[in-house]
């Protein structure tokens, strides 16, 4: 089980677009009339405005349609010139909101791969909007919304924005009596990943170098569409924030994690479960264990346990399976070759004498507890009678069963099912919420 600090933080489900009344401050920076101070405005990503005595700095700006609502908050706390927006990476959700922040004289400030990471982003941008639908539907529509609202007025949207300075591995910047690091630390989700680091104040903004949830199993490669994710530049990453000895990590999602001694054992416990995890695959590899069996069996020891309500060991180890061998798994001549399994199904379901018996032994493994097993063989079935209702019902109840056993605790694996339930539904003349 994760750490009681770990547990006690809000899940991928508490991800929200931006709509608070008001700026969180998150401290103080000095006992003094006018000292800098720390805000935050959550969304999507989370951004945090540093007000100094010489003007504004902006860290993450959000989608494109919550850039107006984080504005407005910070600009109730302080209405003064921005003179930096810094981008921890260049995801749309921390960049989408740039041109919102952009006064007079506003450098926008990134490391040197932000225009490579984001034009990643462009190239198969209509792929992940489609992939990240089952995910997050209520920001996509709320985006929607926004976007037609807008439509004739020539608000912004979505912002692709240049930095004005860059840096490869840090850059150093001052206002206002405040020192500014930039950190440059490639293990996190983006090859452009940086950390913004207040060394008079022990402050570390780290955006979603730890993943989306802090503590959690970080998304090696995600469901909705992203490069692999390396696990030695992420624990060479995780021991550059270490080194520092913050005080307050501010992270990408939810509230600050404060008390020098207490990150100092999360970031231990979260290197020395990635470190065991990335060996126990790396050793089985060498011995010939198939990937199958190394996701079934490589588990955590207790005082190394992850969460895993945004990544999970499973996802993780194939990851590094396959981020180390690629994609041919040696297990079969087919997998050379552009003919997937499914074009043989008629030929299967002909010699089962049709899908009634494919369909039966499907329920025979949901009886039996087993319903990745009744999917695959309801999807053959499925491959010859796509609109068959009876198709649907079997694999709607093995969805249902699959749901329930995983207890809606992972984020990515809980928003696919209930996307393939609700659609399994319709076709099987069923509710979501009844069964078959």
């Amino acid at each position: 089980m994760a750490s009681e600090l770990v547990n006690g933080r809000p899940t991928g489900f508490d991800i929200t677009a931006a709509g608070a009344d008001a700026a969180t401050l998150i401290r103080h920076l000095g006992p003094e009339p006018g000292a800098p101070s720390v805000w935050m405005s959550q969304g999507l990503s989370n951004s945090f405005m540093v007000v100094t005595p010489a003007g504004r700095i902006v860290i993450n700006t959000g989608m494109g349609f919550e850039a107006g609502v984080h504005r407005a908050l910070f600009d109730a706390v302080d209405d003064g010139p921005i003179r930096y927006v810094l981008l921890t990476q260049g995801h749309v959700d921390h960049v989408g909101g740039v041109d919102r922040f952009l006064d007079q004289d506003t450098d926008v400030v990134a490391h040197e791969a932000n225009a490579t990471c984001q034009a990643d982003d462009a190239r198969i941008h209509a792929f992940r909007v489609r992939r990240s639908m089952p995910y997050w539907i209520d920001a996509i529509t709320a985006a929607d919304r926004f976007i037609r609202a807008h439509a004739a007025d020539g608000v912004p949207v979505q912002s692709t924005p240049t930095p004005t300075i860059t840096f490869a591995d840090h850059l150093d910047l001052e206002l206002g009596g405040l020192d500014i690091q930039l950190l440059s630390v490639p293990g996190g989700e983006t090859i452009d990943s940086a950390v913004v680091w207040l060394p008079q104040h022990g402050i570390a903004f780290v955006g979603n170098l730890f993943s989306a949830l802090f503590g959690h199993v970080p998304n090696l490669v995600t469901m909705r569409g992203d490069r692999y994710r390396f696990v030695e530049p992420f624990i060479e990453s995780l021991e550059r924030v270490r080194a520092l000895r913050p005080e307050v990590l501010l992270t990408g999602h939810f509230g600050p994690i404060e008390g020098a001694e207490v990150i100092d054992a999360e970031l231990i416990r979260i290197r020395d479960g990635v470190r065991s995890l990335h060996d126990q695959v790396l050793a089985g590899m060498n011995r010939g264990v198939d990937l199958w069996t190394l996701m079934r069996d490589v588990e955590l020891p207790e005082e190394l346990s992850l969460g895993q309500g945004y990544g999970k060991l499973d996802w993780a180890v194939r990851a590094i399976w396959e981020g180390y061998a690629g994609w041919f798994h040696g297990r079969s001549t087919t997998e050379l070759y552009p003919v997937p399994h499914t074009e043989v199904a008629p030929d299967l379901v002909e010699l089962a004498g049709g899908i009634g018996p494919i369909l039966q032994r499907a329920q025979q493994r949901i009886d039996a507890g087993q319903p990745v097993e009744a999917i695959h063989l309801a999807e053959l079935a499925e491959h010859v009678a796509p609109t068959d209702p009876q198709v649907a019902a079997a694999l709607l109840a093995a969805h249902r069963q699959l749901l329930e056993s995983v207890d809606g605790r992972n984020f990515w694996e809980t928003g696919w099912l209930r996307t393939r339930i609700a659609d399994l539904s319709k076709r099987a003349g069923a509710t979501p919420g009844t069964g078959s």
